[in-house]
């Protein structure tokens, strides 16, 4: 062996005590995976757009190592199999795919965004069709699979807390300054002194089988409540002793290596590059929670509602749900395209068709943008809801806001209104405009039995 790069002079006191022998070669040279993530901070916002985090959302990103006792198989036997199957989507009973409908049902749509990093082994070890067959219930309800192995270290930096395990990624996380609870520790596989098997003991703990959102909530509220920087287990700390230089040492080292000058150049990391745009898309249906005062209309968004929720109820869902069966009872049906797709006909024809086809929908919304919709109410025809100066909320929200106010007892004046729609924690101006009727003489209100 010629060399061994180490990240922080910890891991050379070890190896001293264990293998003596290697620390001649051993050269201390920082953590170029972390120095990246460092170098691409600024950029923290363009990595929250490219995954459709709307203002007010929390991005909670959880992952899990390849190992038997990680997340992802945590409550596995070694010589299980892969065989489990869990209803129409194949999930298995392990604890990760098993968490992730509760997390998507318990928390909020429009307050929450949750998205997945899978060590590359995960993916390679299943396959990725059998991942995302395994995910795949959680997917429909809005969780983003992140690619492991150019786009995880960008949604670290656009997460807002993460939950995890004792891999690296929880580890980075934490030495980003992130929230961090732990569903599975492994601390058998660790080694006890440790900064990583430190971090593990201090971390708070998910318990899998109590209420979620309460334990994320509190995972954000008890953050930095108690600093503690002299503690062992600080990743800050820990991960690098040379924060930004990983380039320099180890191209030096390299260079040592092969007995040669080095370049006059400055050594340089290549910069994170921005992932593609990949928004959400929610296909599972969403019960939808409303209080209507005036022109306010307070909403929230679920897959699943608390029993004792307080306000009108409405379903929505998407018109390419897995269980069609939903779209006979919903009250608001929504699709989403590019405004002039020949597919669809524009959104003018398709709410009409929709309308048409379920007797019970009251309203149809086509989502043509990130902002904007074109609703068709059965009783009191079309309107245009635009975004108004600061919002940033799922134009689905808007219809289903418009609907409750609709129900409420609102009318859309000549000249259009505002409402003001309160989700995420924050406040939406909406600006709802009645449309005309297509100069063909198009469908306007439509009667149930048209």
């Amino acid at each position: 062996m010629d060399g061994l790069v180490l990240s922080h002079p910890e891991q050379l006191e070890r190896l001293s005590r264990v293998c003596p022998e290697a620390v001649d070669v051993s050269v201390l040279a920082g953590d170029p995976c972390f120095d990246r993530m460092l170098a691409a901070r600024p950029y923290r916002d363009r990595f929250r757009r490219a995954l459709g985090v709307r203002r007010g959302q929390r991005l909670v990103v959880l992952n899990s190592t390849w190992n038997p006792e990680g997340f992802f198989g945590n409550g596995r036997d070694d010589d299980s199999g892969d065989s489990g199957d869990s209803g129409d989507s194949g999930e298995h009973d392990d604890l990760f795919p098993s968490l992730l409908p509760r997390l998507t049902a318990e928390l909020p749509a429009d307050d929450y965004r949750l998205a997945v990093v899978l060590h590359p082994n995960i993916w390679y070890g299943h396959g990725p069709g059998q991942v995302r067959a395994w995910l795949d219930r959680a997917r429909r309800a809005g969780l983003t699979l992140i690619d492991p192995a150019h786009a995880w270290r960008q949604a670290l930096l656009a997460a807002d807390a993460v939950i995890g395990d004792f891999g690296a990624v929880s580890y980075y996380a934490a030495a980003l300054g992130l929230p961090v609870s732990l569903a599975a520790t492994g601390e058998q596989r660790l080694d006890p002194e440790t900064p990583l098997a430190a971090f593990v003991r201090d971390a708070p703990r998910i318990d899998p089988h109590g209420p979620l959102r309460a334990q994320v909530e509190q995972l954000f509220a008890g953050h930095g409540r108690t600093p503690a920087p002299t503690s062992p287990a600080d990743p800050a700390e820990f991960v690098t002793s040379a924060p930004g230089s990983s380039a320099a040492l180890l191209r030096r080292h390299f260079y040592a290596l092969m007995d040669l000058p080095e370049p006059a150049s400055p050594a340089l990391l290549e910069p994170l590059p921005l992932p593609p745009y990949d928004p959400p898309r929610r296909t599972a249906p969403l019960r939808v929670l409303t209080r209507v005062d005036g022109v306010d209309v307070v909403i929230e968004r679920s897959t699943e509602l608390a029993y004792d929720a307080d306000g009108d109820v409405h379903l929505a869902v998407h018109e390419e749900t897995r269980d069609p069966g939903t779209l006979e009872s919903a009250d608001v049906i929504v699709g989403d395209g590019a405004p002039d797709d020949p597919r669809l006909g524009g959104p003018e024809l398709w709410t009409a068709e929709v309308l048409q086809r379920h007797a019970h929908c009251s309203v149809a919304a086509y989502v043509g943008g990130p902002d904007v919709c074109t609703v068709r109410s059965r009783e009191h025809g079309l309107f245009r809801l635009s975004a108004g100066p600061g919002a940033d909320a799922d134009p689905a929200a808007y219809a289903s806001s418009l609907y409750a106010w609709l129900t409420a007892g609102g009318s859309v004046p000549p000249g259009g209104v505002t409402l003001r729609v309160h989700v995420a924690g924050g406040t939406h101006p909406v600006t709802v405009n009645p449309l005309p009727a297509p100069p063909d003489g198009g469908p306007g209100p439509l009667r149930r039995d048209a």
